[in-house]
């Protein structure tokens, strides 16, 4: 895998854009983060679909993550 490499200037568009989207975009600590995330993706999901190359997709696959790391990390039952 190539190492991907962000230039200064494409550093300062990130730290401009990042606020806007970090209340999409976060790790999620409790049970109500989780839930907000999971509500996202789900509406995420409804415009996506099975459309790999709708624009959301890499969203969509990245909420789903999130979402499985907190399973994965906080809800035994789901990996008895």
């Amino acid at each position: 895998m190539e190492r991907i490499k962000m230039s200064t200037l494409e550093l300062q568009e990130v730290k401009k854009t990042w606020p806007s989207f970090s209340r999409f975009i976060y790790v999620p600590h409790n049970e109500e983060e989780y839930n907000q995330l999971v509500e996202l993706l789900d509406n995420i999901i409804d415009e996506v679909g099975e459309n790999e190359h709708h624009p959301l997709a890499p969203f969509m696959e990245l909420l789903g993550t999130l979402v499985d790391r907190y399973e994965y990390e906080n809800v035994a039952e789901m990996h008895e």
